[in-house]
């Protein structure tokens, strides 16, 4: 009898445990459930957490020595972790990540599983990190990565492909609180007339990747803004079957002062199906008040996000003055990063080693530590 008497004990004591460990599970769930990111009230910036903080993105792009991440995610799992942990160490909030179609589709109705279950591996790194990922999708910037059968497709088909990428990647990430955003596709182009067939890329390569793409090849007497919103349209309708909070935005190409809008995506058009407007600046030398004149184009009623900038048309003294002035009008900011930490590229400069190109590389590290408690804020 004493024995059962213990046993009975110990299995009460056990059913406590498990009753306080899934209290403080359910606690820590519903506390992180609560830091997703969301537009305020006032729809003129970005909160968080159930007391509604202001949020301020401070990120970077991501690469590593040049790579795209599907590049090296599956061997060097390793390199990742440590990177993210790095990015977080400088001082950033957010992760943006750029995904291949092709690593991500294997035909026109069937998605990569293993890339997918990758996806959801990133998604628990950046929570481990305490990072936020901006998910940009859709990428077809090596072509040796596009899927033979893709390029091809009439415009419907492709629109059916994109979307169904979509739905899938939310249907995977939906719920989760390090998803910052959906960034449906990195700086599209609405087409003015008509294109040849299968011409879907600018063909201008930087590093040997093109990151601009055609959403449709024929404009067939439709208004440009019009295409442009009627694909965001889709593709949010995709995303909103398998994930219904996660925000939605697209990162636009600037203005010019002789061409306006070339892309076609015009920013108080295109707003009304975004969640925020999303931009990428890269001041050049001596016109810094032109590209806060860009920027203030783009603020059309929606939180504005410089997705992209660096010091690759300006010395960091007018970047610098730029992001302090684009306070104004931005509410959040990206760099890049590409795997060295500033330390790194110090101790090259020390052995002589340090290249043009490690130089800018270092000028913006420096930099965006020298800005951080500027930029954010108390409130970062």
């Amino acid at each position: 009898m004493a024995i059962l008497h213990r046993r009975l004990l110990l299995i009460a004591f056990m059913v406590a445990c498990a009753t306080v460990s899934s209290g403080k599970g359910a606690a820590r769930a519903s506390e992180r459930a609560s830091s997703k990111i969301r537009i305020s009230a006032a729809g003129d910036g970005l909160i968080q957490g159930s007391e509604g903080r202001r949020f301020k993105p401070w990120g970077v792009n991501y690469g590593n020595h040049g790579r795209l991440i599907e590049d090296f995610w599956e061997t060097e799992w390793g390199t990742l972790e440590g990177d993210f942990r790095e990015i977080k160490a400088q001082g950033y909030n957010v992760v943006r990540v750029h995904l291949q179609l092709g690593k991500f589709m294997t035909a026109p109705d069937k998605m990569d599983r293993k890339s997918l279950d990758r996806l959801g591996k990133l998604l628990k790194l950046a929570e481990e990190t305490g990072l936020y990922l901006d998910l940009t999708g859709l990428g077809c910037y090596r072509k040796s990565d596009v899927p033979q059968w893709f390029d091809p497709l009439t415009e419907e088909e492709r629109w059916t492909v994109q979307a169904r990428f979509w739905r899938s990647v939310a249907e995977r990430c939906a719920g989760h609180p390090s998803v910052f955003c959906y960034d449906l596709i990195n700086e599209p182009l609405s087409p003015a007339g008509e294109r040849k067939a299968g011409e879907w890329y600018s063909g201008s390569t930087l590093g040997g990747l093109d990151f601009l793409q055609y959403i449709a090849l024929d404009q067939r007497g439709r208004e440009r803004p019009e295409i442009a919103r009627q694909w965001i349209r889709r593709m949010r309708e995709a995303i909103r079957k398998g994930d219904r909070k996660t925000l939605i935005t697209v990162g636009m190409l600037p203005s010019t002062k002789k061409w306006g809008h070339f892309s076609g995506f015009v920013p108080g058009k295109v707003a009304p199906e975004l969640d925020f407007v999303s931009v990428h600046l890269y001041p050049e030398s001596g016109k810094v008040d032109e590209a806060l004149e860009t920027l203030k184009g783009f603020a059309v009623g929606k939180p504005v996000v410089i997705e992209e900038t660096f010091p690759l048309s300006c010395p960091p003294a007018d970047l610098e003055q730029f992001l302090l002035q684009s306070r104004s009008h931005a509410t959040g900011w990206m760099g890049h990063y590409d795997g060295y930490t500033a330390a790194e590229y110090h101790e090259r400069r020390k052995a002589g080693t340090l290249t043009p190109a490690e130089a800018v590389w270092l000028s913006w590290l420096e930099l965006a530590l020298k800005l951080k408690s500027s930029m954010l804020g108390t409130e970062a």
